[in-house]
């Protein structure tokens, strides 16, 4: 299920002038240390993971970590898990193909779909 509009407020009114949001799911982080909800963000300059609230998963509270746009999310390890950094982030299977649309828009994007839409 897509993150909804508010959500994308709030991250938006986090990240302040980071360029637009093309892709936001929820993330938990994943390991024997970690403990912890998040956002990760995906804007034109920048891949940032928001920290959410302890019981509110789609209230972010503050920048976690941001990484450069460049970064490759993927691969998607088993459960499903991605790395960045030091960490990896266990997120629900229903949003693999954001994770993989937002790797190829930058690393192949010959490989997207045209937009069936342009003009919106």
């Amino acid at each position: 299920m897509p993150v909804g509009s508010a959500v994308r407020d709030r991250c938006r009114t986090l990240l302040g002038e980071q360029g637009e949001i093309n892709y936001v799911f929820p993330a938990s982080a994943s390991g024997p240390a970690a403990v912890g909800n998040f956002l990760i963000v995906v804007t034109d300059s920048a891949i940032s993971v928001l920290a959410t609230r302890t019981l509110r998963s789609d209230r972010p509270v503050a920048v976690f970590v941001e990484f450069p746009r460049h970064t490759r999310l993927g691969p998607i390890l088993p459960g499903p898990i991605i790395e960045l950094g030091s960490m990896a982030f266990e997120f629900d299977e229903e949003y693999a193909a954001v994770v993989s649309a937002a790797d190829a828009e930058i690393f192949a994007p010959e490989i997207l779909p045209p937009d069936p839409l342009p003009d919106l």
